[in-house]
């Protein structure tokens, strides 16, 4: 570590800011089930999922391996351009943060590599390769592939389940909750800290610390895991309240399919090396575990804005990184505009969150957030303002009240029954 510069000491601790943002972004994929059914309290829910985080981050450096040397050609870009791409990453993880979004860590840090080195050496700099294979079709196939089969695990739960006592299997299901839920924490320890790792590691290659190539060293590793650990240790409440009950209301048995469906298709693609993106995987088991229950239901205005957020992250995080790496290529000036505007950005988020503040206190509250919140369609709300016609009884009464002409009087209004 003794080579390392001090705009490459940046670039590692803006890294470890990201792992933190990611961490109590991400929260909710292991969690949010397991908070909203009541299967665990929630800071022990946040504590359980960060130890396993940071378990998970040992178990494998194939994803770390693809961010450090398979999205962006290492040759020809300068550290700047991850410092650039970080901060694009941050920023639209605070964003979809504060409005209590599940969007793609993943991806936001995708687009801000690919949009600051596209700025930095024009698109040659791009393996359009290996974002098509190990990206986006991950990104299509994980939810749906997740979501069919939380959908037929459910109805096959539910199916076995139905002449047993209700009470005692819901027990046991919550158990199983636990379980699960740990595997998730474990998943996304061995996915989403490994891109943190593959980042500082492409910092490390780019600043000529290590050669192209090289593993992740294990301080890099330890880092890693410790940065997203804490950050799911403080919890990213308003995402957990969104996937818990804005998506939909999950029962005991739903959580169980829903979790344990989306854990075998992250630890599946972090052994092939895919680096997909959890919370896309989690929220589409999610809404399977909800249309596989007999009346549940997918509320699909929040689904909506969750799938607008999943289209837009790969193109503004991009643009972010690349309106950086514009600044930061004018030189040493450049680079400290976008670490103020980094830090004014990030402080302004804050301090908006604190409006509407959402903790572990109200985390289960049944008031949905904005975000969350199902809003009545234009058809509900054009039935709502029409005025039905009136009743017989009704149309005698408003006819008594009507004036005779001279000469007649008003027949008695009919007796209602």
């Amino acid at each position: 570590m003794e080579n390392i510069t001090l705009l490459l000491g940046i670039v590692i601790i803006t890294a470890l800011v990201f792992d933190f943002t990611n961490g109590f972004h991400d929260t909710a994929n292991a969690m949010a089930t397991t908070i909203s059914t009541g299967a665990l309290k929630p800071k022990t829910a946040v504590a359980m999922s960060a130890v396993l985080n940071l378990v998970g981050a040992f178990l494998s450096v194939e994803v770390a391996k693809t961010i450090s040397g398979g999205i962006i050609n290492e040759k020809g870009i300068r550290t700047e351009v991850i410092f650039a791409a970080l901060v694009g990453a941050i920023l639209w993880n605070l964003f979809t943060w504060l409005l209590g979004l599940p969007s793609s860590s993943s991806h936001a840090l995708f687009g801000g590599l690919i949009g600051a080195a596209v700025m930095s050496a024009g698109f040659s700099a791009v393996d359009g390769g290996t974002i098509v294979t190990k990206v986006l079709i991950p990104a299509v196939a994980a939810p749906v592939v997740a979501g069919l089969a939380a959908l037929f695990a459910t109805k096959l739960t539910y199916r076995i389940g139905s002449r047993a006592d209700q009470k005692a299997t819901a027990k046991g299901y919550r158990a199983g909750q636990i379980a699960s839920a740990g595997l998730v924490s474990l998943a996304h320890g061995t996915n989403d800290a490994q891109k943190t790792m593959g980042v500082i590691t492409l910092a490390l290659v780019t600043g000529g610390v290590l050669v192209p190539g090289s593993n992740p060293p294990m301080w890099v590793i330890v880092s890693a895991g410790l940065a997203i650990a804490l950050g799911t240790y403080l919890g990213g409440w308003r995402i957990i309240r969104t996937m818990g009950k804005g998506l939909t209301d999950l029962q005991p048995q739903q959580g169980f399919t829903a979790q344990t469906s989306a854990a075998t298709v992250i630890l599946a693609s972090s052994n092939l090396g895919f680096s997909l993106s959890t919370t896309q995987s989690c929220s589409g088991a999610v809404m399977g575990a909800g249309l596989g229950r007999k009346g549940g239901v997918v509320r699909w205005s929040t689904a909506t804005r969750m799938f607008v957020a999943w289209g837009l992250t790969l193109p503004a995080a991009g643009l972010v990184g690349a309106a950086a790496e514009f600044l930061t290529s004018q030189g040493t000036w450049g680079i400290a505009v976008v670490a103020v505007l980094l830090l004014a950005g990030s402080g302004v988020i804050w301090s908006l969150s604190r409006r509407k503040p959402v903790d572990h206190t109200n985390v289960t509250d049944d008031e949905l957030t904005e975000a969350g919140a199902e809003p009545a369609g234009v058809i509900t709300n054009a039935i709502a303002a029409v005025t039905p016609p009136p009743t017989v009884a009704a149309a005698e009464e408003l006819k008594a009240t009507i004036p005779a002409p001279a000469g007649e009087s008003n027949p008695a209004p009919a007796a209602t029954v």
